[in-house]
């Protein structure tokens, strides 16, 4: 029978000890920097896996690396004390394959388990081929790294690129945003009011459940019900119809059919109300115990509100007031006109990347837009890398202040104007080296569209700080993704046999 690896307990357990990486090698166990790579394979593991390979077997990066992986660990906590955790540095590698290979969960604990070079990698030998991962423990691993900590591996990383391609000349940057989407359904204002009410009725049914009380007992019949309603105002149209009467007949349905959901939401409303009372005053349960349920009380009321302000008064509900999502708050509704994509439900990430390809610095964008991150975004990758001394940009980023801040900052800040260019901008736009940056500017869609083919089209990992993780994730798994291909490429380069054995 396979054996598992303990389910962690939390980092601040004193009981709990978690080492980056264990010094000696077991039985059976090969070095990290003895494992081989099929050369002619064009697959991306062994790109990352050559990556992290660099990364440990050069000893001032992996100082680097192991001593930010430390920082994971708080202050106070023994390595030598308690049972032995996931070492960081599996940590890291477990997180890095998920999001360059766009691997769920599922996905990556069957290759951790059967893949054998992956295994090498984490430091199994032959001697443990029954030791295999449970899928929590995966989940739970790779949710202790944090965006600040990804953020500092990730520049050791760029850095260490940089040093492999030998290439010393000053960093050019591009710089632009896409939308990373939440997983999230399309939001219309019935169906969160459904959400909201669901959530409700489940979670005071298991609570009422667990105290021995009846007051839900009908919670399945009560769902039954409040769905039926719910499909009953979504099928129900106005009338497209040239006819007066019909049309206003037909809107009569639809204020009905919507003001018969919203009663019987608001009747199951007010029971759970007087519900969470009587669990807080007869069965003693702390407010803390019901404050995800009264979370989705207020959601349900204030899309009950909506609701009869939109179709029964005829009132169209400014944008600041929606939320688009109950489970991920954070989810914003972008329209960026595009072609074929109206609209994108998630948030906005801005990237800056080099000429070399590698991402020097993102932003997740929470309720802004490009031209209010164009500075940030510039002045955050010079704190990181002090040689960058141009950035391009699309019109999207121009602001006046913009051109004035960018242009104390940049050498060459290459940021288009906005309508009729004045005689100066027309020279400054029209200069050889301005037009020369700003054809190769699209170059940065090739590493936006690769961020999504390995991940980052989608983030199915909860809450915000999930989102900023997963984001943060993908930067440094592409980034030590490029660093193993021009590594194997130079590999390749130099057991290439020269010109002169070739012609032979």
């Amino acid at each position: 029978m396979a054996q598992r690896f303990n389910r962690p307990t939390e980092l601040h357990n004193g009981n709990y000890m978690r080492r980056i990486k264990k010094r000696q090698l077991q039985l059976g166990e090969l070095g990290i920097e003895q494992i081989e790579f099929d050369p002619r394979s064009r697959d991306d593991v062994p790109q990352v896996l050559r990556g992290l390979q660099h990364l440990y077997c050069t000893p001032q990066l992996r100082a680097e690396v192991f001593d930010i992986l430390g920082s994971v660990v708080p202050e106070g906590i023994s390595a030598d004390v308690g049972r032995p955790g996931m070492e960081l540095w599996k940590i890291l590698v477990l997180g890095t394959l998920r999001l360059s290979l766009n691997w769920d969960y599922d996905r990556l604990l069957e290759m951790v388990s059967q893949h054998r070079t992956i295994r090498q990698m984490l430091g199994h030998s032959w001697t443990d081929e029954e030791l295999v991962y449970s899928l929590q423990t995966l989940k739970d691993n790779v949710s202790l790294l944090t965006p600040e900590v990804l953020d500092r591996i990730n520049q050791v990383v760029v850095r260490a690129g940089h040093q492999v391609l030998g290439n010393d000349e000053d960093l050019r940057g591009r710089c632009d945003s896409f939308v990373v989407e939440t997983d999230v359904h399309y939001p219309t204002d019935i169906n969160l009011l459904w959400d909201a009410m669901r959530k409700i009725i489940t979670l005071l049914a298991a609570m009422y459940c667990f105290w021995g009380l009846t007051d839900w007992r009908q919670s399945a019949y009560n769902l039954r019900q409040l769905k039926r309603a719910m499909r009953k105002a979504q099928s129900t149209k106005r009338s497209t119809s040239k006819d007066p009467e019909r049309k206003a007949r037909q809107a009569q349905q639809v204020v009905e059919a919507h003001r018969a959901y919203l009663e019987l939401a608001q009747r199951f409303l007010s029971k759970a109300q007087d519900s969470v009372v009587r669990l807080m005053h007869e069965q003693g349960v702390l407010a803390v115990e019901l404050a995800e349920v009264q979370r989705f009380m207020e959601h349900a009321t204030r899309q009950i509100d909506q609701i009869r302000r939109r179709v029964i008064e005829g009132e169209r509900i400014p944008h600041e007031e929606k939320v688009f999502s109950l489970f991920e708050e954070h989810t914003e509704w972008v329209s960026k006109g595009k072609a074929g994509v109206p609209v994108e439900l998630g948030l906005r990430v801005c990237v800056l990347e080099d000429q070399y390809g590698f991402i020097l610095h993102h932003q997740v964008m929470e309720q802004q837009t490009d031209d209010q991150v164009a500075v940030a975004m510039v002045a955050e990758a010079q704190a990181r890398f002090l040689d960058l001394r141009q950035c391009s940009f699309d019109k999207g980023f121009h602001t006046p202040s913009n051109q004035r801040e960018l242009s104390e900052m940049l050498e060459l800040p290459v940021l288009p104007r906005k309508g009729n260019l004045s005689q100066a901008a027309r020279e400054v736009e029209g200069a050889d080296e301005f037009r020369a940056a700003r054809r190769a500017h699209s170059a940065v869609e090739s590493a936006i569209n690769a961020l999504e083919v390995h991940g980052l089209d989608r983030c199915p990992d909860h809450g915000i700080d999930g989102f900023k993780r997963y984001v943060s994730l993908a930067v440094v798994g592409r980034n030590i993704q490029i660093l193993g291909t021009i590594v194997r490429k130079q590999e390749k380069a130099r057991e290439r046999p020269p010109p002169d054995r070739l012609a032979a």
